[in-house]
């Protein structure tokens, strides 16, 4: 027996039935979003202006700092000595508020924002290599980072002296030291005789100028970004005293014969070192070479009683009284050194990151007495301090490129 015939109005009248229980899944999720807090969308990126000079500039007095630090001077990370208002430093807090301002029409420096950096940043790894200023650095961007994500893994990867993995964001951020950025070690003649002993000499430190230290080799293909500096160490008579420890500088394993100063030798040692970074790194990675941080001793250099005792940013004026290469005062390394990195970076791939004219000013943000030390300590910096600013130039020209 056939079924019975439905009504023609039962097809419109199961549709209607049925609109509910389909319409109820949709309903509810949007309910979900509609109650679920959204993220906060990231601001726009800030790109460096053309006409702003980030290197150039003044310091003027921030009323708006009050005294807030950008992060605890608890920060595990503070080397001891660095850490200016835990050892009780007079304008330890004080010396923070004052910001950068840069060069040209309603110019500024925005700050380094934290939580923005590590969520631009993620899945990135992030490498200094050089010596203890690049350490300082270092130890200011962790410190900064680490007081929006605490949750990291200390480590050592590719060789560094010290990591962190910010493991929220999976970004790392590590410091390589090495003094020269090329290896070196004690040398000694041979009773065999050889060209160097020919010439009457009997020890000093080989300096091989093609050959990278061995603490940042894996540096170039583990990071995405790298930071190098390196200056200090070439100007360092105590340590390679010309006399009774020279810099003998090495090329493919043999001394370079006559010998050359250690301004000709930092010259080669650049020029090879560039070659072999642009050669190790990965395709797309950022490399940055820091310009020189100067040093401010008063009275003579750091064995010879120099102090830095002034609680005040230098002037103008000043400032040239201290550095110009004319005056061929103590403190004129750091214009020497950048005059050789600018010939070696003229016509290479890497990102020069000028912080030396923004720091010849801060005569008043060392260490000096409470660093630690027999002697002050005129060349490093406190923390929190002048290194936050340089790493506000790098979050600035990091957002830049990535733009």
């Amino acid at each position: 027996m056939p079924p019975p015939a439905r009504s023609p109005a039962w097809g419109p009248r199961r549709r209607t039935l049925l609109l509910p229980f389909l319409l109820l899944p949709l309903l509810l999720f949007l309910l979900h979003l509609a109650s679920s807090p959204s993220p906060r969308p990231l601001p726009a990126p800030r790109k460096p202006s053309q006409a702003c000079d980030y290197s150039a500039g003044e310091w003027v007095r921030d009323a708006s700092a009050g005294p807030a630090l950008r992060y605890e001077h608890t920060c595990k990370e503070i080397f001891k000595g660095w850490n200016c208002i835990a050892n009780g430093k007079a304008n330890g807090r004080d010396m923070l508020r004052w910001r950068w301002r840069p060069s040209g029409p309603g110019c500024e420096l925005p700050r380094l924002d934290p939580r923005r950096f590590l969520e631009r940043h993620r899945d990135t790894k992030i490498g200094f290599v050089g010596d203890s200023l690049n350490r300082n650095m270092f130890v200011s961007l962790v410190c900064m980072l680490r007081g929006v994500s605490g949750e990291v893994r200390k480590w050592r990867p590719a060789g560094a002296d010290r990591g962190f993995t910010f493991l929220h964001y999976n970004l790392t951020v590590a410091y390589h030291r090495t003094n020269l950025l090329v290896r070196y070690g004690r040398w000694s003649a041979s009773p065999n005789g050889g060209p160097l002993e020919s010439l009457g000499y009997k020890q000093g430190y080989q300096v091989d100028v093609d050959v990278p230290e061995q603490t940042w080799v894996e540096a170039c293909s583990f990071h995405d970004v790298l930071v190098f500096n390196t200056g200090h160490w070439w100007w360092a008579p105590l340590k390679f005293n010309p006399i009774q420890s020279p810099m003998l500088f090495f090329e493919k394993g043999k001394p370079i014969v006559p010998p050359l100063l250690p301004s000709a030798g930092l010259d080669l040692a650049l020029q090879h070192m560039i070659m072999f970074v642009n050669k190790a790194v990965r395709p797309n990675t950022f490399k940055f070479f820091r310009t020189q941080s100067p040093r401010h001793f008063e009275g003579g250099d750091w064995n010879e009683g120099g102090s830095c005792q002034r609680s005040q940013p230098l002037s103008s004026e000043q400032v040239e009284e201290f550095f110009s290469l004319d005056n061929n005062g103590t403190n004129i390394e750091a214009r020497l050194v950048n005059k050789h990195l600018m010939k070696a970076l003229e016509q290479s791939t890497f990102r020069v990151l000028d912080i030396t004219r923004m720091s010849e000013f801060r005569a008043d943000a060392h260490p000096s007495t409470t660093g630690g030390k027999k002697h002050d300590d005129c060349m490093h910096w406190c923390l929190p301090g002048l290194t936050d600013t340089w790493n506000d130039l790098l979050a600035l020209n990091l957002e830049s490129f990535e733009s």
